[in-house]
């Protein structure tokens, strides 16, 4: 078990990329912390780590508040003592026009992609300090490669948690805590069902997406997870600042304009 004993904190794990990195950790023997905004997602998440023998605990967070952070950080130190991993995956997917864009949208996106970000980090920097160390995974996009349109506060959004996450891997590389990103491509989550739905065809939608992703096929969140365990892992040991592609080889190939490329819900629940 590449995670044994080690505590575990993943925001946004009631479900998607969230729920398989929290099960993924919980199989490596880490102790997990499901975070979540609506116990209806995060307790099963938790319960079926614990059914397979595994330890978890769900605590309730909404990482654009402060407060409920800080009671995030402070309960998962109360239960486990340490925090060894924390993975910021909570966030918002979000496409509109740049027209259509209220300030409330920003807001909205900003708040929970990077300023949740920067709270849970906030929190929980100081408690890695005193115990010597720690690893911090946070969940970015291949945005931070190749930009869509109408994507603006999203795409702002992610690669200000890929630049947070350098500075941070400058600032602590000798204090023991290593910071880095997983960007993934398209996985097939809710969202990805939401934009099949969305497309006016969707056997024409899902051609598309394949014929311009090399691998020619969507990926797993399992896929995402085992990433995340790289860096959750002392086999890691060497590694911050980076940025791990994790898309099937997309970002390395050039994406062809259609039409349809942006009929995506916009709003959805990340991952």
């Amino acid at each position: 078990m590449r995670l044994k004993d080690k505590v575990c904190v993943v925001t946004g794990a009631g479900s998607g990329i969230g729920k398989a990195i929290a099960e993924e950790f919980g199989a490596q023997g880490a102790k997990i912390v499901v975070a979540t905004r609506r116990a209806a997602n995060g307790q099963p998440v938790a319960d079926g780590i614990k059914a397979k023998g595994g330890d978890a605990t769900f605590i309730k967070c909404d990482v654009s508040i402060e407060e409920d952070v800080k009671n995030m950080v402070e309960e998962a130190i109360r239960v486990y003592g340490r925090i060894d991993v924390l993975v910021n995956n909570a966030g918002v997917d979000f496409v509109k026009a740049f027209t259509d864009i209220e300030p409330a949208d920003w807001d909205r996106v900003l708040n929970t992609d990077l300023r949740g970000t920067f709270l849970c980090c906030h929190f929980t920097v100081p408690y890695m300090l005193k115990q010597g160390g720690g690893s911090v995974i946070n969940i970015a996009t291949v945005h931070t490669q190749q930009c869509l349109d109408k994507a603006s506060p999203y795409d702002a959004a992610k690669w200000g948690v890929l630049g947070f996450t350098k500075s941070l891997a400058v600032e602590f590389g000798d204090r023991g805590i290593r910071f880095n990103c997983v960007s993934p491509g398209l996985i097939a989550t809710q969202i990805w069902n939401d934009l099949l739905d969305a497309a006016p065809d969707r056997d024409e939608c899902l051609s598309y997406w394949e014929s311009n992703i090399p691998m020619k096929r969507v990926g797993l969140p399992e896929e995402i997870a085992k990433a995340c365990v790289y860096f959750a892992s002392d086999d890691s040991i060497y590694t911050t600042g980076a940025n791990l592609l994790v898309d099937g080889g997309m970002t390395s190939t050039l994406l062809s304009k259609q039409p349809f490329t942006a009929n995506v819900i916009a709003g959805g629940e990340r991952k």
